[in-house]
């Protein structure tokens, strides 16, 4: 059985990160947010990514060094030897890559040059089974990091690979940068003129379909003869059609809040925090953040949510489509004061298990293992 000891100082890496993906969602943010963390604790980050990714910008704003490489498998044969000289100009150690495409080609090139990998899998999505899984997570990565426990072993099970060589890491909060005055949650408030009585449930999210927007729509529409209960929608993304849909069912009790550079005094505002994904969830930093701020939790079991949301522990878990259920969950609350102060108690200590440094603390471990066998 491999295992490996937890150690309070790591051996400084020189490391690469390789990132295909052009968006900028979570995945990118955590690359980013982890790559600041290590600069930190001085060791030596590089980021690769694709021309024109959003990630590149970012990372040059908070003094990361990067490199643009054309992941395209058509390119791969050019993009090999542009990653190997990225490497030796960089003296890199460990390669920790990211999306399907930077995989292939980066455990290449450090099969290549005799260089560790560790594949970070960001989504709860199962992997394929197949030849080409236990080639990706197998083969081609001496470790995997998970972002929630539920998909450790299916990659396991599916890639043929060591239980003992994937370990769930969720992404950690950012305590330095999380805080919000009493005076900001105030200005928040007056600025949508909620009343002082009004009990505010609210998802924030980037808005796709399977985020359970129309459930909480469907949910609001149950609750509409409670005058005092709100419901807000914060996020920007596809919410054009939500939007039509509350208009045209005059779902008057929903407030679509839309983006918000910072969302906190938002959060610190609400009575109670949701989340109502049916796929695709890792462990939510929207949920982390609302657990952070004494906010009861009402998800769904989907993914990574059920750990944070522990049933009558830090909320309740609601199943997906659910409208009656997510009623109950509300009102559950809405009537009972005292329960929504010791469930925001229990999620802020569950919170504080999941901060950056812990999340750093963990990978650490992982970099000195590898430099070890």
């Amino acid at each position: 059985m491999i295992r490996y000891k937890k150690t309070k100082k790591c051996k400084l890496m020189n490391i690469l990160h390789l990132e295909a993906s052009k968006g900028f969602g979570g995945q990118e943010r955590r690359i980013v947010s982890e790559s600041i963390g290590m600069i930190k604790r001085n060791h030596k980050v590089v980021i690769a990514a694709s021309f024109n990714a959003k990630i590149i910008n970012e990372a040059k704003k908070n003094n990361i060094l990067t490199y643009e490489v054309n992941f395209n498998k058509k390119s791969w044969f050019i993009s090999f030897f542009r990653l190997i000289k990225i490497i030796k100009k960089n003296n890199i150690n460990i390669i920790n890559t990211h999306s399907s495409l930077d995989s292939w080609l980066g455990g290449i090139v450090a099969k290549f040059l005799k260089i560790q990998v560790i594949r970070t899998r960001h989504v709860t999505i199962s992997i394929k089974k197949g030849i080409n899984s236990k080639i990706l997570y197998g083969f081609l990565a001496d470790y995997v990091i998970t972002t929630s426990k539920e998909i450790v072993s299916i990659i396991a099970k599916q890639a043929n690979k060591n239980i003992n060589l994937i370990k769930s890491i969720p992404t950690g909060l950012d305590l330095e940068n999380i805080n919000c005055t009493k005076d900001e949650e105030k200005s928040f408030k007056k600025k949508y003129n909620f009343e002082k009585n009004d009990f505010l449930i609210g998802t924030l999210c980037i808005i796709r379909n399977w985020k359970g927007i129309d459930d909480l729509l469907n949910a609001a529409k149950l609750l509409k003869n409670y005058e005092n209960i709100k419901v807000l929608v914060i996020g920007d993304g596809y919410k054009d059609k939500f939007i039509e849909r509350k208009e045209k069912e005059k779902i008057n009790n929903v407030i679509f809040i839309g983006h918000l550079e910072n969302p906190y005094p938002a959060i610190r505002a609400l009575d109670v925090f949701t989340l109502l994904s049916t796929a695709n969830e890792g462990i939510s930093q929207a949920s982390l953040q609302a657990a952070y701020f004494k906010k009861p939790l009402i998800t769904t079991p989907t993914g990574g949510l059920k750990e944070i949301c522990l049933e009558n522990v830090t909320g309740f878990q609601v199943p997906i489509f659910s409208k009656e259920k997510i009623k109950e969950a509300i009102l559950k609350l809405y009537n009972n004061r005292e329960l929504i102060n010791v469930l925001g108690t229990n999620a802020k200590e569950l919170a504080l298990k999941h901060s950056k440094e812990n999340m750093l603390d963990k990978i650490e471990e992982i970099y000195n293992f590898l430099k070890n066998i």
